[in-house]
């Protein structure tokens, strides 16, 4: 399975270069939803990569606002990863990671009880990380992953 994921993860790898931000002929809304649909893949793969295995991708839960991009197991592990895509096209001069809030953090927690609890896992070791990607069109994308990057509490 590690062969698969390299090989897979290095196809995605040289269609990013290409960049992972909508065309221009979509309205602002539709090329920030592919700008994350798009990184959202290359991080599944740039994860599992790199050892995750995944149990669940864009997770909701019935009554919660939100979602939860990827839930995978690091090792003995359970790591929720919010995955936060930039283009060099974006407006934004933050770091990725900056749209991780608080309210976010909040929801965020609030969905992986959940997750947990339908799961019965109550006792599982579990942490919450946040995988920023900055890309520019014709280069490598910058991937920074940050482990536990937040607690439970928000």
């Amino acid at each position: 399975m590690a062969i698969f994921s390299r090989l897979m993860f290095e196809l995605v790898d040289a269609a990013a270069r290409k960049g992972l931000a909508g065309s221009s002929g979509e309205t602002r809304r539709d090329k920030a939803r592919a700008t994350g649909i798009r990184g959202e893949t290359y991080a599944y793969w740039y994860l599992r990569r790199h050892g995750y295995v995944f149990v669940a991708r864009n997770y909701t839960a019935p009554g919660i606002k939100g979602e939860i991009d990827l839930v995978g197991y690091d090792g003995r592990v359970l790591a929720f990863v919010e995955v936060k895509t930039r283009s060099a096209a974006d407006d934004s001069r933050a770091e990725a990671e900056e749209a991780v809030t608080a309210d976010k953090r909040r929801i965020l927690s609030r969905m992986a009880r959940r997750f947990l609890a339908e799961r019965r896992l109550a006792e599982a070791d579990c942490r919450f990380d946040v995988l920023a990607i900055e890309c520019r069109e014709g280069r490598r994308p910058e991937v920074r992953l940050h482990k536990g990057a937040f607690n439970a509490g928000g």
